[in-house]
């Protein structure tokens, strides 16, 4: 179990990393090389073509200018600038909306923090119940931080309506800032609607499971059927082509053109050497031949099998996919044709609001409506088994925080582990950082599973597996955690007790799992958000692309690829922030100013991954 000193030596570490990552950024991004790296939304907008301290020989790499490392950590009052109506045309709505859950945080802890330390702190830490507890049960462990926790209350005390008020006025508070909060989100939603300009997919529905007629065409039937059904507001239809073969052969042709575009520019700047290559395996083998000339026939053919595929495609009934997106005049059309039932049979022409063009997920269109049932069948007993053996790995990183449990299993190591500074490291640090390596994988799996369910739009996906990764983070890190550190700590207890006395026991031991959450929070909440504004993957893969792959100004540009904001793994840690802070402020308020300082550092670094970063 962790102690105030363990606690000490884990927040060092964390505090160290994060102004390391932090002072690592801010020299890393003045640095030329750097540029498309930390500001690639401002060159694909446009606003940025070159590095400002760009020159020639060592200044085209390294920042010279000694007076621009003065303002290094010019960044972040500059994140902190961009008024909200300026930062939502930037960024987007979303985004803007994603930034206040942060400082809702903010809102919500802040008083909640002052209250809880003002009162619960000094009624709590004026006891001695775990200490007499502890005389009558030696096995019963506990350290400074639980004196600070409801623990030290004894039972059936009057001091346990102070905790009652303080849980009532918490609840009360978060609710008031909550519904102010969705207040001002809901109008900011409606300024933006009203604002926007009119788009297609406002006045699109997708329909899918269309059934086959021998009669007609489904290019025909969807016609037929939306003219008889929506006489007066449909529109217009287009079917959903299998268009794979055509896909591939584009994207080939893509890369001929960038191959094109690389000699040309090679021929430009030395004209009197005409550039040549192999056509063989991967260019390292085979015939030399003209390099322009090649690729130009190379296009050409390409052009030609392209337009015939496309006829074929068109012309072949096999290749037309059971869906379609349906436009109509009004929205009001589109609205009722998307939340009614179109026939008698539930399974054939689902209709639902058309996703934007860049949110369509295209494997998942023609999928059947009884397979999608099949399939989100499989996907929930798979995830139950998923939740149910990942705590397996839960319960190690639990007896990682129990020196007694350890010290059984290499006894060998016993002379080193009493050391104390190795002793708080392995009860601080190390079950927070093995929790977070446990993790790493997590969103990942989840969204192969959520694609696998059959949702249509990369948002569904984004929203289901944020979902799957909540609940999970709830059941196994959240009880999880509890339930087996309980187990740990208090197991010979558990044994040799009345069966009576477990709820008292597991009540009490409850609170002491705090430390471990705050060692979580520390390693997540602080060195992890500060790790993400470094941007380490990124600025690795823009480096070896820009040294190996990178031929033209289009590859340099599509290696910078800003990304996005994963929706996915981000807000479900936001939720489990939000939980930990209100289930613990009135049971173990020790762990607030943690939550506070994640809420705060995570609101500046994403600020300015957004103004700068995110697309």
């Amino acid at each position: 179990m962790a102690t105030l000193s363990d606690i000490g030596v884990a927040a060092a570490i964390n505090i160290l990393s994060a102004i390391a990552f932090l002072f690592a950024f801010a020299i890393l991004r003045l640095q030329p090389f750097n540029d498309r790296v930390y500001f690639p939304k401002w060159y694909l907008k446009g606003a940025r073509s070159s590095p400002t301290n760009s020159g020639r020989s060592v200044r085209k790499f390294v920042n010279l200018d000694y007076r621009s490392y003065l303002r290094f950590l010019g960044w972040m009052p500059a994140a902190l600038k961009m008024p909200e109506p300026e930062l939502i045309e930037h960024a987007g709505l979303d985004s803007a909306v994603y930034l206040r859950i942060y400082l809702l945080g903010l809102k919500i802890f802040v008083p909640i923090t002052i209250l809880a330390f003002a009162v619960l702190v000094p009624v709590n830490w004026t006891n001695d119940t775990l200490e007499s507890e502890a005389s009558k049960s030696p096995d019963l462990e506990y350290s400074e931080v639980d004196k600070l926790s409801i623990s030290n209350i004894p039972s059936e005390s009057n001091k346990f309506w102070a905790h009652l008020l303080m849980t009532y006025a918490f609840t009360f508070w978060t609710c008031y800032v909550l519904f102010k909060e969705y207040e001002k989100v809901a109008s900011m939603r409606l300024h933006f609607l009203a604002s926007e300009k009119r788009r297609p997919d406002q006045f699109t529905v997708l329909v899918r499971n269309i059934p086959p007629d021998p009669d007609e065409s489904i290019s025909e039937l969807v016609e037929h059927f939306f003219l008889v059904n929506h006489p007066d507001h449909y529109l217009t239809q287009q079917v959903v082509y299998n268009a794979n073969k055509l896909a591939k052969m584009v994207e080939q042709k893509k890369s001929m053109q960038n191959w094109f575009d690389y000699y040309q520019l090679k021929f430009e700047r030395n004209p009197s050497k005409r550039p040549t290559c192999k056509i063989g395996f991967l260019g390292l083998f085979g015939k030399k031949v003209d390099a322009i000339d090649f690729y130009t026939s190379e296009i050409e053919k390409l052009t030609k099998e392209e337009i015939k595929e496309h006829d074929r495609v068109k012309r072949d009934p096999k290749s037309i996919m059971p869906a379609a997106f349906v436009s109509f005049r009004t929205r009001w059309g589109a609205a009722v044709c998307a939340q009614t039932q179109q026939t008698r049979n539930p399974t054939l022409w689902l209709t639902d609001w058309s996703p934007e063009p860049r949110d369509v997920y295209w494997p998942n269109l023609a999928i059947p409506f009884v397979n999608l049932t099949i399939r989100r069948l499989i996907i929930a007993v798979a995830f139950f088994f998923l939740t149910f053996f990942f705590m397996i790995p839960i319960a190690f990183v639990q007896s990682l925080a129990n020196i007694e449990g350890i010290e059984k299993a290499v006894p060998f190591l016993k002379p080193l582990i009493e050391m104390d500074f190795i002793k708080s490291f392995i009860q601080g640090f190390l079950p927070g950082i093995a929790l977070k390596i446990f993790l790493i994988f997590l969103p990942t799996i989840l969204m192969l599973m959520t694609k696998f369910e059959g949702f249509v739009a990369l948002s569904s996906l984004e929203r289901r597996a944020a979902s799957k990764y909540y609940i999970f983070l709830l059941v196994n890190v959240f009880l999880g955690s509890i339930i087996a550190g309980t187990a740990f700590q208090q197991l010979n207890t558990f044994i040799h007790q009345s069966v009576n006395e477990f709820p008292k026991t597991i009540g009490m031991a409850i609170p002491q799992k705090a430390t471990f959450f705050i060692t979580y929070v520390m390693v997540d909440g602080w060195s992890g958000v500060a790790l993400e504004i470094i941007r380490l993957k990124p600025l690795i893969v823009y480096h070896l692309k820009n040294c190996f792959l990178v031929k033209t100004d289009k590859d340099r540009e599509e290696a910078m690829d800003p990304g996005s904001i994963e929706f996915s793994s981000c807000e479900p840690k936001i939720q489990l922030y939000f939980l930990l802070g209100l289930v613990y402020a009135a049971i173990t308020p020790f762990l607030l100013p943690y939550i506070l300082v994640f809420f705060g550092l995570a609101y500046l670094v994403f600020r300015h991954q957004v103004s700068k970063f995110y697309l």
